[in-house]
């Protein structure tokens, strides 16, 4: 559900505090915060969880959120018995 437009976007201040100082790459957990037009070109550390993943905001970004670009979940592999036999058929 997005935020109301009387509200506008969730920036959070500190965050936009640190992007008007300009000073390197921003270590953030705010990952709900939206990206706005000053950001762009800035370089992020979005926290994941367990590390920090780098994003550099571009002009496409602008109206997403932080944490859209800094995947909480990595993919293995689909399971099961099928693909196991399938991977040792292609291990020949």
């Amino acid at each position: 559900m997005s935020r109301s437009l009387k509200k506008g976007p969730y920036i959070d201040a500190r965050l936009m505090k640190k992007v008007t100082a300009g000073n390197g790459p921003i270590k953030t957990w705010a990952r709900s915060s939206v990206i706005s037009p000053e950001m762009i070109g800035v370089q992020f550390t979005v926290h994941n969880g367990k590390i920090f993943i780098p994003v550099k905001v571009t002009e496409d970004m602008v109206g997403h959120r932080l944490g859209e670009f800094a995947p909480t979940r990595t993919f293995r592999r689909h399971g099961g018995k099928v693909a196991r036999e399938q991977e040792k058929g292609q291990g020949k």
